[in-house]
């Protein structure tokens, strides 16, 4: 099989080389992976237009704050 062939040429590397076969197998992994996002819709901008009211005096003064005005 590959995978002992793999192993058996891994285990004739030095420490430090190892490491650097570890970064790439996550490397591929990240790379090829399949998308999990895929099946989620991608957001879009303004989606939401007409969905949110503020009131009209959203930027009036707050009673509880008369005495620090």
């Amino acid at each position: 099989m590959i995978e002992t062939e793999i192993l058996e040429n891994l285990r004739q590397l030095p420490d430090s080389l190892q490491q650097e076969v570890l970064h790439y197998v996550k490397f591929l992994k990240a790379r090829y992976a399949p998308e999990t996002t895929s099946s989620q819709k991608k957001r879009q901008a303004g989606r939401l237009k007409g969905k949110i009211i503020m009131a009209e005096d959203f930027d009036a003064p707050l009673e509880e704050f008369k005495d620090y005005m």
